[in-house]
C-alpha cells in the first residue's frame, strides 16, 4: 500500500481535495508530492481518522512527534509544518497553528 493511500482510506476522495488544492495554489510537482507525504504520514499518525475530526492539538502532536520523538531536522520539520497549514488551510478550510514548528 501507498502511503498515500491512507488519505483515501480516512475519507475518500481526500487525495482529490488535497490535488484540486494544490493546482489552485499551481504548486510544482515536487512540493505535491512532499505534501501529500507529510499529509499522509500526519492522517496515518492519528489511525486514519477523518481529517474533518482532526483539529489544532492534533496537528501539534504530530508535529511535536516528528521534532521530539523523531528528531527531524529543522529543514523537513518545517516541510510537514507548510505541508499541514496548507491541509488545513485550503482543503479543510480549517485554522491552523502556522509555520511555528520548528521554533
Amino acid at each position: 500500500m501507498e502511503i498515500t493511500q491512507a488519505l483515501e482510506q480516512s475519507r475518500p476522495g481526500m487525495i482529490r481535495d488535497v490535488e484540486n488544492a494544490i493546482s489552485q495554489r499551481q504548486l510544482n510537482q515536487r512540493t505535491q508530492q512532499t505534501y501529500l507525504h507529510w499529509i499522509s504520514r500526519f492522517v496515518l499518525f492519528h489511525g486514519l481518522k477523518d481529517p474533518d475530526e482532526l483539529a489544532l492539538e492534533d496537528q501539534q502532536q504530530f508535529l511535536n512527534y516528528l521534532k521530539n520523538q523523531i528528531s527531524l531536522s529543522r529543514a523537513r520539520l518545517n516541510q510537514a509544518s507548510q505541508a499541514l497549514s496548507f491541509f488545513f488551510e485550503d482543503v479543510l478550510h480549517k485554522p491552523t497553528i502556522g509555520n511555528t514548528a520548528a521554533a
